[in-house]
């Protein structure tokens, strides 16, 4: 009689949990010695919310059963955690371990240009910017990029308006629930704060569940710049890739009345 009655509680406890919004909480540690981690990076991929560990490594954040959350801290190894059902119904703190990196340093050039002391001379080995981002008549924005109004840049735009097949149709086409995160991505403050001082892509990634080539590809097509690629942080990326969905929005739906 009392099995059956804790099976019946719990069975009541896990409907109420999923009927409302709930949270787990969790401590996150170094794997080598057991002390707390500070400001580790936690996403929740499937809400697209976001937070960090306190001084004391702990944090909480709202997620469901099944839910995963990234977690992810420089120099560490990032990782996914997927919340299960008695970690939100015991609602007992969870320690996760993390794993530092073994990182090695890259060969840096100082100096690529070979300077005389000349200004006249040295100047002209100044590499230029190569601004390649478009502009839409009709539309509200035109990216962090100037514009250029080359021949090759028209027939680009025109292209991209009169091809039902063009890239940004295949590219948003095979993940348009994870194009749709991206309006999510932005309303998040805490989101927003995390991929403005990330470079590495990673959390991008995992949120939109493309790998990196993909990303860069991506990026490339809307036409913007191997220096905006190169130099841009995780937020101007995001806010890349935003644009140029609400962009393609606009002219699928002015194909679809042609």
């Amino acid at each position: 009689m009392k099995k059956l009655f804790l099976i019946c509680s719990l069975i009541v406890t896990s409907a109420f949990v999923y009927a409302q919004d709930t949270s787990v909480k969790g401590k996150v540690i170094r794997a080598e010695n057991g002390e707390p981690l500070e400001s580790v990076n936690i996403v929740n991929l499937n809400q697209v919310l976001g937070t960090s560990t306190d001084s004391n490594g702990d944090f909480e954040i709202k997620a469901n059963v099944n839910d995963t959350l990234h977690l992810s801290y420089l120099g560490y190894k990032s990782i996914k955690v997927r919340v299960t059902n008695d970690w939100i119904v015991f609602g007992a703190s969870t320690s996760i371990e993390m794993t530092e990196l073994a990182l090695a340093l890259e060969k840096v050039v100082i100096n690529q240009l070979r300077l005389t002391g000349y200004l006249e001379v040295d100047i002209q080995q100044v590499p230029l910017r190569q601004d390649t981002r478009y502009s839409i008549s009709g539309l509200p924005t035109t990216g962090y990029e100037g514009q250029t109004n080359s021949p090759s840049m028209v027939s680009k735009v025109l292209g991209a308006i009169f091809n039902p097949a063009d890239f940004l149709h295949k590219m948003f086409g095979k993940k348009p629930r994870e194009m749709r995160k991206l309006r999510q991505m932005k309303a998040d403050d805490e989101i927003r704060n995390i991929l403005a001082s990330r470079f590495d892509r990673e959390m991008l990634t995992a949120l939109l569940n493309v790998d990196k080539v993909d990303l860069d590809l991506l990026i490339r097509e809307c036409n913007y710049s191997k220096d905006f690629i190169r130099t841009a942080n995780d937020l101007q990326i995001l806010d890349a890739i935003s644009e140029c969905y609400e962009e393609y929005k606009v002219l699928s739906k002015s194909r679809s009345r042609l």
